[in-house]
């Protein structure tokens, strides 16, 4: 079994603590005598106990929920423990003082001595199973924690998928019948705009680059269907590439600028995205120049803004925000707010 050396260095310096304590303690009731022999007697026995109960543990088999020997070893252990850390201790203070306390203290000396070894021996020990015992659950939760929001995002992600293609197919359907050629070079975008969304949906987030290029073919599908009325601008500065965020974030965004924005506008117009950074925030800014929204409609999020919410709130909780502004006739911006020192794997 490998052994954690960062844990063991954490309890050892803990059972010092306790040691120096303890000989604090026995010094304090009785101050007329010297600190010195408490002290190595305490770390001594303290140090062995730990070092003998620590340590054998790696020797049996440990639940996995406790990481405490299971059976009869895991009762034993501390046992046998705190016998030998005594007997074993004792003698090495004694051979440090040149002396023999088993030969030289009164046997209710004895007897004290080891019986209050005994009861902080158990508190200690009973202290680091507990200890180790909510140290794993915790890394459970944390655990489960994190698959439940992996589970979360590829749910929104398949919500969000479908709700884009069958938009598309229906326009494609449309576009048939009154543009065969137009048709094929929609569906070619199609094909392409699909492979590479496959591609993405076997992580939970990639990095921004390969967001950007899968709103690069995303745009270029719907500019086959809108012509000139679309126009788009992507702006990703080269050293904002390289930064995680989840996957199929600003599509639905970029959908909604369409559907929302630019299709019900006589005229159409433009669709810009763009990433920018101040300080530990990554700021993600889709925006139109569409038909915008009155005050009482931009209360109201469609599905495309709800999931994006939701994403950010399972990805960042709440260091992830969104904001979004919009003006009857001139279009609507949205902004994410993300941090850039969190990753969301």
């Amino acid at each position: 079994m490998k052994i954690d050396w960062i844990d063991k260095l954490r309890r050892g310096l803990q059972t010092i603590a306790f040691c120096l304590a303890i000989a604090s303690i026995q010094y304090a009731f009785r101050p007329d005598h010297p600190f010195e022999p408490p002290l190595v007697y305490s770390l001594c026995i303290g140090i062995c106990t730990w070092s003998f109960i620590d340590f054998g543990s790696q020797l049996f088999p440990s639940a996995q929920i406790s990481g405490w020997p299971t059976g009869l070893a895991g009762k034993l252990l501390p046992v046998a423990g705190i016998a030998l850390g005594y007997l074993v201790g004792t003698s090495l203070a004694d051979w440090y003082f040149g002396w023999s306390s088993f030969a030289n203290a009164s046997r209710q000396q004895l007897i004290l001595s080891g019986l209050i070894s005994a009861i902080v021996g158990v508190v200690v020990t009973y202290y680091f199973f507990t200890q180790g015992k909510n140290t794993l659950l915790e890394k459970q939760i944390g655990e489960a924690t994190r698959l439940a929001t992996d589970a979360r995002l590829k749910l929104l992600e398949t919500q969000l998928e479908p709700h884009m293609l069958f938009n598309t197919l229906a326009n494609l359907r449309v576009l048939i019948g009154v543009d065969p050629q137009r048709a094929q070079d929609m569906l070619d975008r199609m094909v392409a705009y699909l492979r590479a969304t496959l591609a993405a949906s076997r992580a939970s987030n990639h990095p921004l680059e390969r967001e950007f290029d899968r709103l690069r073919d995303y745009l270029e599908l719907m500019s086959v269907r809108m012509g000139p009325r679309m126009r788009y601008t992507l702006d990703l500065p080269a050293d904002l590439a390289n930064l995680n965020v989840p996957a199929l974030l600003l599509q639905p965004l970029v959908e909604n600028s369409i559907k929302h924005g630019l299709e019900p506008k006589l005229e159409g117009g433009s669709i810009t995205v763009r990433a920018q950074r101040a300080g530990s925030t990554l700021t993600l800014l889709v925006s139109d120049t569409g038909v915008g929204f009155d005050a009482q409609t931009a209360l109201t999020d469609g599905f495309g803004l709800v999931q994006v919410r939701e994403r950010l709130a399972a990805a960042y909780g709440e260091k992830g925000s969104v904001e979004r502004n919009s003006t009857p006739g001139q279009g609507t911006t949205v902004l994410l707010h993300l941090p850039t020192n969190t990753n969301t794997a």
